[in-house]
């Protein structure tokens, strides 16, 4: 239920390069990054100059369970997990994806948006490209296929060159690991230290789990290798400006992972300060949607000395792919999700604390849990700004036409899912929860104001201003752009 009407995680990437138990390593860090995407799961290791890559549909632990995962060896190890935003979830595109080149084979994983693709598919079509997936992160190695030139290092930097959009990248070759980040910096990526092996991961939270020591991050536009010289940048990309996924501090990110430089729990908890100073209420009690708002809901509950009460639980081992075949069912499965707590609720004023609003259906029907368990008062605040534009970087967004911000005023949003009151948190208030500079973040999903421009998308134009001084213009023309946003 709660997760249908969020922004959905995008993917997670994990490499170590030389360590004896490379493949068993790259599982238990794509367990800790299992939060970025839960369709598909797949390692590729390099052993005697061979790649071999087992990939599985569902989380990390059902692909270490596999027989065929458990035989691998090497010492050299990428994985991914994958919540498709471009490309269907059936497991042909579950990654890594491993291809013969002229240099060999190289396997690849990809976590972002490659917002050109379409147009370098067609052109790749035309010389003879036989596509193996559906998903944009092959054209990179399609690129690499054709390329004239005389070393996988150079059709590398050349086939990135002509590439638009969001990556992080993790590229297996025989005996190296190469690592790419865009130069605008979209999606997360940091080096690590297992002993003497190098890891590259999304997040700091997988280094935590493999013990290895945070050495720093990759940086926008930077082209990493790593093999027996050590770690080499083979080159750095001109970055003219960051534009980091502000939404990774809302959403995404582990709350115990350092991301953009800052760190993530922090963030929240200072998002938290920033929404009760903006939107206090007059409430007996503060209730966190679990999991995402529990340290913006700490941060509220500092500021306005409420007490904090977990009114709601949230089942943790029910799957986001619940059948649901009639009406009744369906209630169950939302009940088996969710489930408020009479005892807590009963009686009071609350404060229902979320990250986000996307679609709107899913807050409306919390909100009337809440009240089903007795609550006199629903007074909701979010921790971050209307969405009124879809992304196209690498996370899988609603078209236009189905974000109720980009329909709606806040007054008649708060009438539809049927709260006392409802605040979102200014962009101000957002960017002032993050110590680092703030011109470094995008901001398009709440501004539609995009770095990079996904072809035959309209310009923004300035419209109205929602309630409540929150600073978010809505974009005119766009209403339904669907043909922009079709799933990875």
């Amino acid at each position: 239920m709660y997760e249908n009407d969020k922004f959905h995680e995008e993917c997670g990437v994990f490499g170590i390069w030389g360590h004896g138990d490379a493949a068993q390593y790259t599982g238990i860090g794509l367990t800790a990054l299992q939060h970025r995407g839960q369709e598909s799961s797949g390692v590729a290791v390099s052993e005697a100059g061979q790649i071999r890559c087992v990939c599985c549909s569902g989380v990390t632990t059902n692909l270490m369970a596999d027989s065929a995962f458990k035989a691998l060896s090497g010492r050299i190890a990428i994985g991914h997990v994958r919540y498709s935003t471009v490309g269907s979830s059936q497991l042909s595109n579950a990654q890594p994806f491993v291809m013969e080149g002229p240099h060999g084979q190289v396997a690849l994983c990809h976590n972002g948006q490659i917002v050109n693709f379409e147009d370098l598919k067609m052109e790749l079509g035309r010389l003879g490209a036989t596509w193996l997936t559906s998903s944009d992160s092959e054209v990179v190695l399609q690129l690499c296929r054709v390329s004239k030139q005389p070393t996988l290092m150079d059709a590398i930097v050349e086939s990135l060159a002509r590439i638009r959009g969001a990556f992080a990248l993790l590229i297996l070759a025989k005996d190296e690991l190469i690592v790419a980040r865009d130069p605008y910096g979209f999606r997360p990526l940091c080096l690590g230290m297992l002993g003497n092996a190098v890891v590259v991961c999304s997040e700091t939270c997988a280094l935590d789990a493999v013990g290895a020591r945070y050495l720093r991050e990759v940086e926008p536009g930077e082209i990493i290798v790593i093999n027996g010289a050590g770690i080499r940048t083979v080159r750095k990309c001109p970055s003219p400006e960051r534009a980091y996924c502000v939404f990774e501090h809302v959403y995404f990110a582990r709350p115990d992972s350092y991301v953009f430089g800052d760190h993530v729990g922090s963030v929240r908890m200072k998002i938290g300060h920033n929404l009760a100073a903006e939107s206090p209420a007059e409430a007996d009690i503060i209730v966190p949607i679990p999991e995402s708002s529990m340290w913006a809901a700490i941060g509220y509950q500092e500021k306005t000395g409420l007490p904090l009460r977990m009114g709601l639980v949230r089942n943790s081992y029910v799957g986001r792919t619940f059948i649901e075949p009639s009406v009744p069912l369906r209630e169950s499965s939302r009940r088996l999700k969710l489930n408020p707590v009479p005892s807590v609720l009963a009686g009071m004023r609350v404060v229902l604390i979320d990250d986000s609003i996307v679609r709107g259906e899913t807050i409306a029907r919390i909100v009337e849990i809440v009240r089903s368990a007795g609550a006199r008062e629903v007074h909701l605040r979010i921790g971050s700004p209307p969405v009124v534009a879809s992304c196209f970087y690498g996370i899988n967004t609603p078209t236009k036409a189905e974000l109720i911000a980009a329909r709606y005023p806040v007054e008649e949003i708060q009438e539809m899912v049927g709260a006392d009151s409802l605040r979102y948190l200014s962009l101000n208030g957002l960017l002032d929860a993050i110590s680092t500079n703030r011109s470094h973040y995008c901001t398009a999903c709440y501004t539609g104001n995009y770095r990079v421009r996904p072809p035959g998308l309209p310009q923004a134009e300035e419209g109205y201003v929602h309630a409540n001084d929150l600073a978010v213009v809505h974009v005119a023309g766009a209403a339904n752009n669907s043909e922009l946003t079709q799933g990875k």
